[in-house]
């Protein structure tokens, strides 16, 4: 165990753009996106937010944690339908905050998806130690 703590020295944001439908759980099977690459000592990831760039369905965005080999699932967040109106009705968004740190071991990934092909783009905020 250390005796001093440990803090993340560079402050870093990882975003990326899901699309494409793909239904599996499995982190290998389908088009997935890399988000945030940990750094070469591993990095701390604080929030996650997600933001739909148009109407939805009802469905899911799906986390992954990739070490290089294999991929686990991390979250599986809930999305909604929603219509969007101008002035009345926002796109589904939502920031999901990780209370403590999630902390990613050097040059793993947090990669996502969607159930259904519609557009969300992902932001991970986090730093390196």
């Amino acid at each position: 165990m250390a005796t001093n703590p440990s803090y993340a020295g560079t402050v870093r944001n990882g975003v990326g753009q899901v699309a494409t439908a793909n239904t599996n759980r499995d982190g290998a099977t389908g088009v997935y996106v890399d988000i945030f690459t940990a750094g070469g000592s591993g990095s701390r990831l604080e929030r996650i937010f997600i933001c739909a760039a148009q109407a939805t369905t009802a469905g899911f965005v799906r986390l992954f944690v990739y070490n290089g080999t294999n991929a686990r699932i991390l979250l599986e967040i809930v999305v909604p339908a929603i219509t969007p109106v101008v002035g009345v009705t926002a796109v589904f968004q939502t920031e999901i905050e990780l209370e403590g740190g999630y902390f990613l071991p050097p040059t793993y990934v947090l990669r996502a998806s969607t159930q259904i092909g519609e557009t969300f783009t992902i932001s991970a905020i986090g730093g390196d130690f």
